[in-house]
């Protein structure tokens, strides 16, 4: 497709070195990757990711997601996936694009473009589809602005309205509304994932999430699970262990102290359980980690 290679060109020119690239569009990021990489877990934070070079996939619970040239993630939620490149050359580099969501922004094209039809059940906080021409077209537009600086302040808002426009009236319509609804049980599940996030350190229950949100126990679990493919303590788990590999990689902590750092009693239990997510006890990933820095770009 032409616009996507044009897009390819874009980023390449604008991104020499593998890894995240900020621009001077706000909410945009670019990345590249001229490597395969291991899997890497992170915080995918409400936001479009479209792919137009190279392959990657994100898993989130028991789903597995696969982007190809063309096709784009929308995330909804601040949601804990594993994601990594799996088709990428020095000479044909992983290329994708990151736009973050402004829920204002979002929030007042909502009330204006038609909604689509009523999803019977709330869906998953993360979908891939294939990109529509008019999104593509909307989103090379909007990094043509890397060459026009004096345009940019101006014609990005526009374009940007552009490609969340698109988003709303194509097949994440009903997703992409969730970020700016307060209303309904989506909007409670969005408050516990919130919640969780401040509070993943503290042992917590069931009944005292579901107390805070509004929601009885058992619609709390049906309603979590259906939108993040997860129950509450498994979220918890998965942003307790994150944490936990980022603080020994970052701050070169032991075992010991990091397990006591994410509310863990027993260090032991801790490395049975980050074994178990991260396939090798937790000093020998980090020795991992530090020997092949390239390895470990989150896709």
């Amino acid at each position: 497709m032409e616009e996507l290679n044009e897009i390819s060109a874009i980023i390449t020119k604008h991104v020499s070195n593998d890894g995240f690239q900020a621009t001077p569009i706000e909410r945009v990021t670019l990345v590249r990757s001229s490597t395969v990489t291991m899997p890497m877990p992170n915080i995918y934070r409400p936001q479009l990711c479209l792919v137009v070079q190279g392959q990657k996939e994100v898993s989130l619970g028991d789903h597995i997601f696969r982007y190809a040239p063309g096709r784009y993630g929308v995330v909804t939620y601040d949601l804990p996936a594993i994601g990594h490149v799996i088709e990428a050359t020095p000479d044909k580099p992983y290329l994708c694009l990151y736009l973050d969501f402004d829920p204002v922004m979002l929030g007042e094209l909502a009330s204006r473009v038609p909604p689509p039809p009523e999803v019977p059940s709330p869906p998953i906080g993360k979908t891939v589809s294939d990109a529509s021409a008019g999104l593509l077209d909307a989103t090379l537009r909007l990094l043509r602005l890397l060459d026009n600086p004096s345009a940019l302040p101006v014609l990005a808002p526009l374009a940007e309205q552009e490609i969340l426009y698109y988003l709303l009236a194509g097949p994440d319509g009903a997703r992409m509304r969730h970020i700016t609804s307060g209303q309904g049980r989506v909007a409670q599940v969005g408050r516990a994932i919130a919640w969780i996030g401040k509070n993943f350190r503290e042992r917590f229950s069931i009944e005292r999430l579901a107390a805070e949100v509004g929601m009885s126990p058992s619609s709390l679990h049906e309603h979590f699970r259906a939108v993040t493919a997860m129950t509450p303590l498994q979220f918890q788990k998965q942003l307790r262990l994150q944490d936990a590999r980022s603080q020994m990689l970052i701050e070169d902590i032991d075992v010991a102290t990091a397990a006591l750092r994410v509310g863990y009693e027993s260090a032991s239990q801790f490395s049975r359980e980050y074994r178990r997510h991260f396939g090798e006890p937790p000093s020998r990933d980090i020795a991992r980690l530090r020997a092949s820095p390239g390895l470990a770009v989150v896709a």
